[in-house]
């Protein structure tokens, strides 16, 4: 297991520096001037020359490609991540806290599709064909066909503004996660229950499951067995469900008021402050890269099979 671990993260670190230079390099292919944007953001609209050559000197900009994504990279290493163009301080104290608020409300939708997968998968895989397997899908079917920001907007309308139950936006307390999770998990819950449902149905047809039915196994028994089985294409979904969400999160968090990083990013992506969104590229990148590595060893841990390949 340990040989397994250490060769998924070598094969990591090329992955990431991949995605790292892609990304530098694409944010680095726009066709305005960001010295320009530097000093208009400053408030300054006529410039001389003079001014733009310093103002790229003092970015940085006058330096080779390659030695920019070095200087870059070696900074990111300790979570330097520059200055912002926009508000003139660091871009960790603008990014994390966004980014610590979308983890949580990411985490939260994750742990709630989860559940409600397990549970509403197992029964319409126990009940296949019947009236609650039916039902079940078809909500399911309907509620992923809204868009979230309808969806979000009418919650918010009936629930919060007209019943007062719930708090409209921002980050308050508990009660403020209820609403954006719930709008949030609704474009994943249709997948994972499909997801869980098919594999359960494919294992209960295996020669183990009627082995076992012929020992006198009892059902509870069997189905434990089946869903443990059943879950290894579901481990990499949930993990890999993570990082998609927080990159997801921009039409909730602008719905729902969330101070997270999506709505950091729109601003950033508007104003052309490259540090930002570079940062936010990058954040987004070692999650995709870390919970896929996650999701492998969680899957080698239950079926040691894929520890050999």
């Amino acid at each position: 297991m340990y040989g397994y671990i250490i060769k998924r993260m070598l094969l990591a670190v090329p992955l990431f520096v991949l995605i790292s230079f892609l990304s530098f390099s694409l944010l680095n292919l726009s066709s305005k001037d960001v010295a320009v944007s530097v000093i208009n953001a400053s408030g300054i609209y006529r410039m001389s020359e003079e001014l733009l050559v310093k103002t790229r000197t003092d970015l940085g900009l006058d330096k080779p490609f390659l030695t920019r994504y070095g200087d870059w990279l070696k900074n990111c290493a300790s979570f330097d991540f520059g200055d912002s163009y926009v508000y003139r301080k660091p871009v960790r104290d603008i990014i994390l806290p966004g980014f610590i608020n979308t983890l949580q409300l990411a985490l939260a939708a994750i742990g709630f599709i989860i559940l409600l997968s397990l549970v509403l998968g197992v029964f319409c895989a126990k009940f296949e064909g019947g009236l609650f397997d039916r039902i079940t899908r078809g909500v399911m079917f309907l509620l992923n066909a809204m868009p979230a920001y309808w969806i979000g907007t009418l919650l918010m309308w009936g629930i919060a503004v007209k019943l007062n139950l719930l708090p409209a936006g921002g980050k308050e307390g508990p009660a403020s996660f209820i609403l954006p999770v719930f709008v949030l998990s609704l474009n994943y819950f249709s997948y994972y229950l499909r997801l869980i449902r098919g594999e359960m149905i494919q294992n209960e047809h295996e020669n183990y499951v009627s082995y076992g039915r012929s020992c006198g196994l009892k059902e509870s028994v069997l189905i434990r067995h089946i869903l443990k089985n059943s879950l290894q294409t579901a481990v990499s979904a949930f993990f890999l469900a993570i990082p998609g969400l927080l990159a997801g999160t921009v039409v909730v968090e602008n719905v729902f008021g969330w101070p997270g990083i999506g709505r950091i990013c729109v601003v950033a992506i508007f104003s052309q402050d490259i540090p930002v969104i570079q940062a936010y590229v990058l954040i987004l990148a070692v999650c995709f890269v870390g919970f896929n590595l996650f999701a492998d060893i969680v899957n080698a841990a239950i079926s040691p099979r894929l520890r050999e390949q």
